[in-house]
């Protein structure tokens, strides 16, 4: 009871405070002050209405009113006018005053939009504006709209604002007009026809810009809506003089109108073309956010135009304009979030990078016995060339050199053994889920229909066949072999590879009870970021049209003759991403280590095939006897867990992207676990092995 008691009397105490913050304020509306202390004044009393905390004697309206305080805070401002006439007026003019002498523009065009060309002018932008608030000095509408309302939230009250609290606002807006010498402060229709101008002309520099009009299918320029959007313009200002005057639309202006409409329509229409050319010839994180951004002043442009064209009472049109203002404290807030810059620029680009690694994931989907066989021969191969790699590794480490020329030569290594792999067409098994990955996420479109869960649950099941197999046929290689190698050396030569001390310490360092896990882990990321380098090279070829520029070069073609030049263009269309993917994927397993560790942030490469191959070597070198050390048991179990966070870590980055990266319909989680399941557990055997598909019966003769 006395706790009820103490928690009554502290909001009591909060209430009468705000209702005494309030009275200061209205008691300190000037009109005559410095703009800046009425912008000022009008900050903190948004900030007043917008604040929590109940006040006293509060009555929350009904319906839609009584789910935003807001509402409540503003009856009760209206309440506290009238029960003080002699602030009403001063606070009445000292909003027609801010309205009056500041520019609308910048809050109609600007807001939610980047004013800075290109992504990282935007980005700079939104930095700068999350770390330096503007000033209440100046006479932007747009600043003062981002100072009043901070909380995106904002948006939401005021586009459910009730009529009746609406049309009460409104007439304490006009509160003794007729009395001022400023009859005409309120120039927002002219605003918003000058703000229409300004957004027509950056659409049309857009559209009509190189990068954007090659990408359109218009044979000539004057053809383009962009061209045309800005004479519609002009004569839908000059059709429509009479009816900003108040006369009722007439049908030349009605006429305009449509045209103007249709036009726009047609911007937005060609701007989905260039995103269907980008998708099919390469992806511009710069032509991205141009457009991205001309699609936004399209939007923001039909909604002016909505506002422009209300025509009616005057309750009709506050409320259009109120609804504006909704949108642009939205956009305002959306316009704050780098993290929504990124996604909307680069999102087109994650989904043409993540089609890249899936067309060639699909590849390494083992679907049947003739498949599975092809994979595991390609597996063995790829071990044999892991052995050369190990010993070569060895003979790196040993020579002791510095540790960047160390990590360079190591990286070298790697590279020159994962190209001669990718020649070869053998695979390396921790490769594969990086790029197979986004092949999964395709078939998830389809996994609301029977047919399409069937196919789901086929290709995870040979997706986990496929790489047990491919696991399999590396270590079944890299550990004999390697084993081999050490016992031939040491009964030729009568020396080991590497000295006893350095096996013993390779089998500790790779216990399953330190940071193994952790660095195989690590090893995965960079596996997975070699993959997105082989998408994006794939994309940046097809972008820059380097196969048309190599096939029709003239010095080529005079080396090669025309089909020669035309051989070598598609020779480095089709290798160009496996051949830099590879090239990264060796020189960051070699450099990355050695420049965390430069920086004091141990950090070793921790492969399955590579480890597999060191551990037989230390056994080559170690004997039987190691068999009874602990040490060599807990480095098995330690390359265990390589070989599943390898493979798990890499699939699970490449698959959140896949789905991040494109409107995907996941489904019943719940019905598609209990599909794999069932699949599973039919016949466990499958996840090893692909079933012999069944005998067609013979038919029997007549």
């Amino acid at each position: 009871m006395f706790n009820s008691l103490i928690s009554y009397w502290r909001k009591w105490r909060a209430s009468r405070h705000a209702g005494h913050q309030l009275d200061e304020l209205l008691a300190h509306a000037d009109p005559a002050a410095p703009l800046a202390v009425r912008n000022q004044w009008l900050i903190e009393l948004a900030h007043w209405v917008q604040k929590r905390g109940a006040l006293v004697n509060e009555t929350r309206g009904a319906g839609e009113a009584a789910r935003y305080r807001p509402h409540t805070r503003l009856r009760y401002l209206l309440q506290m006018l009238e029960r003080n006439p002699a602030w009403r007026l001063p606070v009445a003019r000292t909003l027609r005053s801010v309205v009056a002498e500041s520019d609308a523009i910048s809050l109609l065009c600007d807001t939610g939009m980047p004013v800075r060309p290109g992504f990282w002018g935007a980005l700079v932008e939104r930095i700068e504006t999350a770390l330096i608030p503007p000033p209440p000095t100046r006479r932007d509408l747009s600043a003062l709209c981002s100072l009043m309302f901070p909380d995106g939230d904002a948006a939401d009250w005021i586009a459910a604002m009730p009529p009746e609290l609406l049309a009460d606002l409104i007439a304490l807006l006009h509160e003794g007009e007729e009395a001022d010498d400023n009859a005409d402060w309120n120039p927002f229709g002219e605003d918003l026809l000058v703000a229409m101008h300004h957004l027509v002309d950056q659409i049309a520099s857009t559209g009509l810009s190189q990068a954007v009009r090659s990408r359109l299918t218009y044979p000539r320029a004057t053809e383009s809506p962009f061209y045309q959007l800005g004479r519609a313009m002009q004569a839908l200002e000059s059709a429509g003089q009479a009816f900003a005057r108040g006369a009722p639309p007439s049908q030349p202006f009605v006429q305009q109108i449509n045209v103007f409409r249709a036009l726009i329509d047609d911007c937005a229409r060609a701007a989905r073309q260039v995103y269907a050319h980008l998708d099919e010839n390469g992806v511009s994180v710069d032509i991205v956010f141009q457009v991205e951004r001309t699609k936004a002043r399209i939007r923001r442009l039909e909604r002016l135009l909505e506002a422009w064209l209300t025509h009616g009472e005057r309750g009709d049109r506050t409320a259009a304009r109120v609804r504006l203002l909704a949108d642009l404290v939205r956009a305002n807030r959306a316009s704050q979030s780098v993290g929504e810059l990124a996604r909307t620029s680069f999102g087109l680009l994650a989904r043409k990078v993540v089609e890249r690694s899936a067309e060639t994931g699909e590849h390494y989907i083992a679907r049947n016995r003739s498949e599975y066989f092809t994979m595991l021969k390609m597996a063995c191969g790829g071990g044999l060339v892991t052995v050369v790699t190990v010993y070569v590794k060895f003979l790196i480490a040993g020579a002791h050199l510095p540790t960047v020329v160390e990590g360079f030569l190591a990286g070298a290594n790697y590279a020159l053994c994962f190209l001669f792999m990718h020649f070869c067409h053998f695979t390396l098994a921790t490769k594969q889920p990086a790029m197979t990955a986004p092949a999964i996420a395709r078939k998830l479109d389809d996994v609301d229909t029977p047919a399409g869960m069937d196919a789901f649950v086929g290709e995870v099941i040979a997706l986990v066949r496929t790489q047990a197999a491919a696991i399999f046929g590396n270590l079944a290689v890299v550990f004999p072999f390697c084993l081999l190698v050490q016992w031939t050396v040491s009964a030729a030569l009568g020396m080991n590879t590497i000295p006893p001390e350095k096996a013993h310490a390779t089998l500790t360092s790779f216990s399953i009870l330190g940071v193994t896990p952790v660095f195989a882990a690590m090893t995965a990321v960079l596996l997975w970021f070699s993959s997105l380098i082989s998408g994006w090279a794939d994309n940046w070829f097809a972008l820059h049209g380097i196969g048309d520029v190599l096939a029709y070069n003239r010095r080529l073609r005079f080396v090669l003759g025309r089909s020669g030049a035309a051989r070598l263009a598609d020779a480095c269309r089709r290798h160009i991403a496996p051949v830099l993917g590879n090239l990264t994927l060796g020189f960051m397993l070699g450099l990355v280590p050695a420049v965390l560790t430069a920086f004091a942030l141990p950090f070793e490469v921790r492969h399955v095939t590579l480890s597999t191959g060191s551990i037989a070597t230390s056994i080559g070198v170690l004997g039987m006897p190691v068999l009874r050390d602990p040490a060599l048991w807990l480095a098995v179990a330690g390359v265990g867990s390589m070989a599943l966070l390898n493979v798990g870590v890499s699939f699970a980055l490449a698959f959140h992207m896949a789905l991040r990266s494109r409107p995907l319909r996941l489904g019943d989680r719940r019905q598609i676990h209990r599909a794999l399941w069932r699949a599973v557990l039919r016949n466990p055997l499958v996840l090893l092995f692909p079933l012999r598909p069944p005998q067609a019966k013979a038919r029997p003769e007549n």
